[in-house]
């Protein structure tokens, strides 16, 4: 693919190169039960709660770009699983608070120690992990991350059911 994509569109190699990252950590967290987007939730989850932060369903799906109920469902499932806790907001009772049980912080160090060495490999051809290459290609993520996206146009059907 790669000698071959000079043609392809920015858009297509971001969708590539998601697919095929997605791919390699779903292999490489799958022996510890997890899927990538169950991966990308505790290890999100593990971060937070670091730094004190017992964060909401809502405030995860900010923060890792899934869709709420996309974030309920791993809840749910992670819950089953004995990874995490899910509780009712004392502030808030329609917020659900997560956090991770004492299962689930020892699953989740174990994945991110497997995709930490995974990233090191996949962005071997910049250099590596700690690399000014890949500091500069996170740099440019982040750019086109940070920019909004544009409330999608309704359709013009104005003309539907008239004859010309």
């Amino acid at each position: 693919m790669s000698k071959g994509s000079a043609g392809h569109t920015p858009g297509f190699l971001v969708w590539r190169l998601a697919n095929k990252w997605r791919v390699a950590v779903d292999r490489a967290v799958a022996p510890l039960g997890l899927t990538h987007a169950q991966y990308s939730l505790v290890a999100s989850l593990h971060a937070m709660q670091r730094t004190g932060e017992r964060p909401s369903q809502r405030r995860l799906a900010d923060h890792t770009g899934m869709e709420a109920l996309y974030v309920s469902k791993l809840a749910r499932a992670l819950e089953s699983a004995g990874l995490i806790e899910r509780h009712r907001d004392p502030r808030d009772p329609r917020a659900v608070q997560l956090a991770l049980t004492e299962r689930g912080r020892d699953v989740t160090g174990q994945a991110i120690a497997v995709v930490h060495e995974l990233l090191q490999q996949l962005l071997e051809p910049l250099g590596g992990l700690a690399s000014s290459r890949t500091r500069a290609f996170t740099d440019e993520l982040r750019t086109l991350l940070d920019v909004p996206l544009a409330p999608s146009a309704p359709d013009d059907n104005s003309s539907e059911g008239t004859t010309p």
